[in-house]
């Protein structure tokens, strides 16, 4: 597996905290929420598995490694650049695994002995398409006992159009805009020539953009309702930055 030499990669982690933190409303506190949402879930839990989706260079499994010492935390990404930094900057958090959330089939390669007692993300899953989003939920209720949760903290939008823009306007008013923007992170990963074997890697891959499918917060709940989650409802929100939690 590939990684990134240990101070480099906390050096580039450093500046993805803080070109996150342009679009992510109160990050601090939104990761924060989601380890007082696991603890209190886990409470019973002596050594909990918890999976976290699209976990890009590892920011949440790192955090909830600190806040749950116990628990085995497997991270999952497509993007080799981003898992190398993570495996660099944070090699005792989780162990991260290279499988695609858009092909089915991708929990097979994360070499899970049990089933999770908990799955994470955090401005992920936007990436995904309804239909693809109904395939992840759906295999992600295979991979979690019954009573496990999902918590998912991303931008999840209102279906209404004047609210939308309005529960946008207010996460924004919180946000750094003057850090650094993705584009600027990207282009300075490009002039970095420790990092020119993995960026042609990722570039290499098709879809590697990404791009907002700006999927409601409605339909990630029927979909999930529909992939076997008994319960579905938000625990925190700022503006259109929520987290949603799902009982497995």
């Amino acid at each position: 597996m590939k990684s990134v030499e240990p101070q480099l990669a906390r050096e580039w982690l450093q500046r993805w905290d803080a070109q996150q933190e342009r679009y992510v409303a109160a990050r601090e506190s939104r990761f924060a929420t989601i380890g007082h949402v696991l603890a209190a879930a886990l409470r019973d839990v002596a050594d909990p598995l918890i999976l976290d989706l699209g976990c890009g260079p590892g920011s949440l499994s790192a955090r909830m490694a600190g806040r749950l010492p116990a628990a085995e935390i497997v991270g999952v990404d497509v993007d080799p650049l981003l898992l190398a930094l993570a495996r660099g900057g944070y090699p005792d958090a989780a162990r991260f695994v290279e499988a695609d959330l858009g092909v089915p089939g991708w929990s097979t390669l994360l070499g899970l002995s049990r089933k999770a007692d908990a799955a994470m993300s955090t401005t992920a899953l936007h990436y995904l398409p309804p239909d693809v989003l109904a395939e992840v939920y759906l295999e992600l209720a295979g991979q979690l006992r019954p009573g496990g949760i999902f918590v998912n903290a991303d931008n999840l939008y209102d279906e209404q159009p004047t609210i939308a823009h309005l529960a946008a306007a207010v996460r924004q008013s919180s946000a750094a805009v003057h850090n650094e923007d993705w584009s600027s992170w990207w282009r300075a990963v490009e002039e970095e020539p420790a990092l020119a074997d993995l960026l042609a890697e990722r570039e290499a891959r098709p879809g590697h953009g990404g791009g907002d499918h700006h999927v409601p917060a409605s339909v990630h709940a029927d979909l999930l309702r529909s992939a076997g989650f008994s319960e579905v409802g938000t625990v925190w929100q700022v503006g259109d930055d929520m987290i949603l939690v799902a009982v497995r």
